[in-house]
């Protein structure tokens, strides 16, 4: 008896939860099916249990569950699933079956590797462009997040600590500072080039690390670096389309000489015009936002709170969490402490419930939910997730209602967070730190209540019926 073959691809921007998360469900449904499946995982420190050619090449059918790159040409020919992180989480058993069944698509095969970027996914364009993003933004957190931390450690020595002009001057202080500030300089740059990397492959990085800097320096920010990402990774692919017909010999000469060449003079020219228009909306933007800070704090704690909340790591939260470590980079703190709270306060909910009702949730429920005040301390939203999964309808809107309270009470508390990342562990950086810390906690206990009373009335309608 031959045993059908399924192999898997998972990846989420951050690399940290959902990647993992989606690898578990997917080798969980696989072996409640009876089947056998290798799923290879996109994490932040790289790719672990790689796919070999020829486990690519005996599978009967490929998942991919990833909102970034995971080099899907590999799989030219074989039948495609290709879905979001997301699904692979909550539709795991949906997709071992839909493979079983023979769904999907039958990915074609490129010519040119680095004209890769023609819409073979099977999720649409829409799907397509997301991944291209979030490629993205996977390889510039850990730019972020080391340069953001160490900046923020910088300033125990004082605000002033790396001027040298101050009497807080500090030697230690000021190199910290100096070698955070480059790799968050490098923010933009990164962005943009692996966004064009995602689009054309090894090609589209010279086009949109140089469109990045172009953004960068011309004040574009990161709204700039997105625009310059895509430009240069399509600039690849119209450029591989004319040089299609070339002979085959000159494909090194495309390669070393005429993609870089031409792609960098068509993305600088372009983004010497784009830049201007693109650095006042950028601009705009962040006034706006910063404006809020003051003017309404609780307009803008309650759009940060439900969007970190919305999907929990997911495109929403992600929007609001590169907005805050865009403006940490302009040496705005105090936007980011509110997006740090919001996204600290759904595990920490869901803690807050299995402690306060306990005897209303399963053991794996409660056992899960003490884990993710581990996960919650240390900014890891996603820990929330299986418990959403399970009845959406009640339990994103407590996670909404918690995560805007604690973000509200952040900034009208005035909190300031010079880290992108961390949870708890940046607490000796933090300005405010026991009024930060106090609206976590009374938005984490409000939701864990609500939490707590939705999963009660759940049990005991049951117990009825």
């Amino acid at each position: 008896m031959t045993t059908y073959k399924i192999i898997a691809a998972t990846g989420c921007p951050t690399g940290i939860a959902h990647t993992y998360m989606a690898q578990e469900a997917l080798e969980q449904a696989a072996k409640e099916a009876g089947v056998t499946i290798k799923v290879e995982t996109h994490g932040q420190i790289g790719i672990e249990n790689e796919l070999t050619p020829a486990e690519i090449q005996e599978a009967d059918a490929v998942i991919i569950a990833a909102d970034k790159d995971v080099q899907s040409e590999r799989f030219a020919g074989k039948r495609v699933i290709d879905v979001s992180v997301s699904k692979g989480i909550k539709e795991a058993p949906q997709l071992i079956t839909d493979a079983l069944a023979g769904k999907g698509h039958v990915l074609g095969g490129v010519e040119q590797p680095e004209a890769s970027s023609k819409n073979i996914n099977g999720g649409g364009m829409g799907h397509k462009i997301y991944k291209d993003l979030m490629n993205g933004v996977s390889h510039m957190l850990p730019f972020v997040v080391g340069g953001g931390v160490l900046t923020a450690i910088s300033f125990l020595w004082g605000i002033y600590s790396a001027d040298p002009k101050s009497v807080q001057y500090n030697e230690i202080a000021a190199l910290l500072k100096e070698i955070g500030g480059i790799s968050m300089n490098l923010m933009v740059p990164i962005l943009s080039a692996y966004i064009a990397e995602s689009i054309a492959k090894r090609p589209g990085l010279i086009t949109g690390f140089v469109g990045g800097m172009i953004a960068y320096s011309g004040g574009a920010g990161f709204l700039g670096g997105i625009v310059s990402g895509f430009l240069g990774g399509y600039i690849i692919v119209l450029l591989s389309e004319l040089f299609k017909k070339l002979p085959k010999e000159l494909d090194g000469l495309k390669a070393i000489f005429l993609y870089p060449v031409l792609g960098v003079l068509l993305v600088g020219v372009s983004m010497h015009f784009i830049t201007i228009p693109m650095t006042s909306i950028n601009e705009g933007m962040m006034h706006f936002l910063a404006g809020f800070q003051n003017s309404s704090p609780i307009v803008l704690g309650l759009i940060v709170g439900c969007m970190c909340a919305f999907d929990m790591g997911g495109p929403v939260n992600k929007a609001a969490y590169v907005t805050g470590t865009a403006l940490l980079a302009q040496g705005n703190n105090y936007f980011m402490a509110g997006v740090s709270a919001a996204c600290i306060a759904p595990p920490l909910i869901t803690g807050v419930a299995v402690i306060l009702f306990k005897k209303y949730f399963n053991r794996d429920d409660r056992n899960a939910g003490l884990v993710n005040i581990i996960l919650g301390s240390t900014h890891i939203t996603e820990g929330a997730i299986p418990f959403a999964a399970k009845d959406p309808i009640r339990v994103l809107p407590v996670m909404m209602i918690g995560s805007s309270i604690a973000a509200i009470l952040t900034y009208m508390l005035k909190v300031q967070v010079p880290a992108p990342h961390g949870g708890f562990l940046v607490l000796p950086v933090v300005t405010g730190k026991i009024a930060w810390v106090g609206a976590i906690l009374i938005g984490s206990i409000v939701g864990g209540i609500l939490l707590g009373l939705v999963q009660k009335y759940k049990t005991e309608k049951a117990k009825k019926d």
